[in-house]
């Protein structure tokens, strides 16, 4: 209670481009290219992720190919001329690299990719290795789900919980994504704690209560 939520594997790109350390710089840019990505793991011989190149990494050699800059800038630039200058995947990687496991939950993910400021993660197994990649626009395919599977799992997983009849006689209907409960439950205290489950549920936008005889007050 509430279900199990959906995981990384539930969304994960298991094709995953790599490159490894000693990969020349033009050879990463051709596979970003190639494989129309904006960045791509950087792995060791056993195929354990060892950093990430993005596009971010690649740019300051454009940047600053015929520039000069002043010691201010060079000062607070440090990185990124450094990467000018690098040649292979290892010298322009970050690293270490911000990675998940394939059973963390979307949530989990989401709140690395926050932390870190990155746009994906490299999936990993307990070994290191790279088992697939997961995207900003992977953990929004949960909003996607079918109005009427997240309608039963709310009824599943939250109302027959906390509501369970004949006491509670709940309807829950959902029209992209939001969640309307209405009709008539036993214990209206508990509707916080019943909002805060049903946005637990992947793919809720929001919820909301027009329940028989309620005034919001305990919401």
């Amino acid at each position: 209670m509430p279900g199990s939520p959906h995981i990384v594997r539930d969304v994960m790109t298991r094709d995953v481009a790599t490159v490894g350390r000693d990969a020349a710089f033009k050879d990463v840019v051709r596979t970003l290219q190639d494989r129309e990505v904006s960045a791509v793991p950087v792995v060791d011989g056993r195929g354990r992720v060892l950093g990430v190149v993005s596009e971010a990494d690649l740019l300051p050699k454009e940047e600053f190919r015929d520039s000069d800059p002043d010691r201010y800038t060079q000062l607070r630039r440090l990185s990124d001329l450094r990467k000018a200058g690098s040649l292979t995947a290892g010298e322009l990687m970050t690293s270490p690299a911000m990675t998940v496991t394939a059973d963390a939950t979307l949530a989990q993910a989401a709140r690395t990719m926050a932390r870190a400021r990155v746009k994906r993660l490299p999936v990993v197994a307990v070994d290191g290795r790279v088992e697939g990649i997961v995207s900003r626009a992977d953990l929004l395919k949960v909003f996607l789900r079918d109005d009427e599977e997240i309608a039963e799992e709310v009824r599943r997983e939250v109302m027959a919980y906390l509501f369970p009849p004949p006491a509670s006689a709940a309807r829950i209907a959902v029209d992209d994504g939001v969640v309307t409960v209405s009709g008539r439950i036993r214990d209206t205290s508990l509707v916080p704690v019943a909002a805060r489950l049903i946005r637990a549920v992947e793919g809720v936008v929001d919820v909301t209560f027009e329940l028989d005889g309620w005034d919001g007050s305990t919401a």
